[in-house]
């Protein structure tokens, strides 16, 4: 089980002011290349955190139309027309 006692890890501020998210922090998180982040800010703390990604974010926003349909009477209207449209090729 991961340490929670608290660590300090530095890091260089650059002059377009991105800095290097240490490889523990990476892990500890687990960021990967091209996720967003989260900054809060509470005070002079700021806490990072991954960013929810826009589809969970938004997920369940907008109520169901209604209950969905099963698979299989989709599955079974596809290959009725289907089929008609093969039978109609055949004439």
């Amino acid at each position: 089980m991961p340490s929670t006692t608290p660590r300090a890890l530095e890091t260089t501020l650059t002059q377009k002011g991105q800095v290097t998210i240490p490889a523990a922090i990476r892990t500890r998180l687990g960021l990967k290349p091209r996720d967003r982040v989260r900054f809060e800010i509470d005070g002079d703390d700021v806490r990072l955190k991954p960013a929810q990604s826009r589809l969970a974010r938004h997920f369940g926003a907008v109520p169901a139309a209604g209950r969905p349909r099963g698979w299989r009477k989709d599955r079974e209207a596809f290959e009725t027309g289907v089929a008609r449209e093969a039978s109609s090729q055949d004439q």
